[in-house]
């Protein structure tokens, strides 16, 4: 039905949205099935789970990813609440918590876009930080995934 209003011109892309990582493997089916222009998803580095099933395969289909919550909603930036970005995230410019998150997310070549979501000026300029300069390789992904599971989860 949908595929039809395409079709006919009445739609002009199909897609997927959800913001909950426990139903990745619901959508799976669906990108191997269906002809989808994009999905959106929730994706973060304390939430990786999307790199090793979703992501690739959307990348594999030419499916466009619109990433939400790349903060974790407001729950990475409690978990990261009095410490500093570590010294060794300048090797991929990130000078903030929002570019080290952002960088993560941005760094999986399956993700068209990110929607981090402020209202606040110098937050929107910082989030944009996020999207320039050099971004994390697997080796650097893993140290961050590492690095905020080694912090104490928000109480």
């Amino acid at each position: 039905m949908i595929q039809q209003l395409k079709d006919e011109g009445r739609a002009r892309y199909i897609g997927i949205t959800y913001d909950t990582p426990d139903r990745n493997n619901e959508l799976i089916k669906p990108i191997r099935d269906e002809t989808l222009d994009f999905i959106g998803i929730d994706y973060a580095v304390d939430n990786p789970a999307a790199a090793e099933t979703i992501l690739p395969l959307a990348q594999d289909r030419g499916i466009a990813v619109i990433i939400y919550q790349p903060f974790g909603r407001t729950r990475l930036w409690s978990r990261v609440a009095g410490h500093q970005v570590p010294e060794w995230a300048q090797e991929f410019n990130a000078n903030s918590w929002a570019q080290f998150f952002l960088k993560y997310v941005i760094a999986h070549p399956a993700v068209t876009v990110v929607t981090p979501a402020t209202s606040k000026p110098l937050n929107l300029i910082d989030n944009i930080a996020g999207g320039t300069g050099r971004l994390p390789e697997a080796p650097m992904l893993r140290q961050m995934e590492q690095f905020i599971e080694s912090l104490p989860e928000a109480r």
